[in-house]
């Protein structure tokens, strides 16, 4: 079960929420990146790789039982900042394609390079499904 935290005199995130709360079995997803499920990029284009990213998380998060409600945490890793600013009106339109309206404790990271070179983004995310 997760459960919203959110300070009642704070203006409400968008996107995301500031803490979640989860009892459960906890699934920790490793880094996913923009590949397919053959290991390769089928696009150079941030919004697609991010989706293909999220796509991936839920393909890993399936195999363990999970949904994309069962997500408590995601940190993004981005090579350019400035490219996911410019674009997040479709990153949030993919996102919510993929994912859902369901947003939860989020941290996005710029970082200079990602261990695939091809890779825009990177997302580590941490998942708990409910107590049987």
């Amino acid at each position: 079960m997760l459960e919203t935290i959110h300070p009642p005199h704070w203006p409400k995130p968008v996107g995301y929420a500031n803490a979640i709360a989860a009892t459960g079995k906890q699934i920790y997803i490793g880094g996913q990146i923009g590949w397919n499920a053959e290991c390769r990029f089928e696009t150079d284009d941030l919004v697609e790789q991010i989706k293909q990213t999220l796509t991936n998380i839920v393909t890993v998060l399936a195999a363990a039982g999970g949904e994309p409600a069962h997500i408590a945490s995601m940190t993004w890793y981005l090579t350019d900042l400035g490219a996911y600013a410019a674009h997040l009106r479709p990153i949030g339109q993919v996102y919510r394609e993929v994912i859902g309206r369901h947003f939860p404790a989020m941290a996005v990271v710029g970082v200079t390079t990602l261990v695939e070179p091809r890779a825009q983004v990177e997302i580590q995310v941490i998942a708990v499904l409910p107590d049987a």
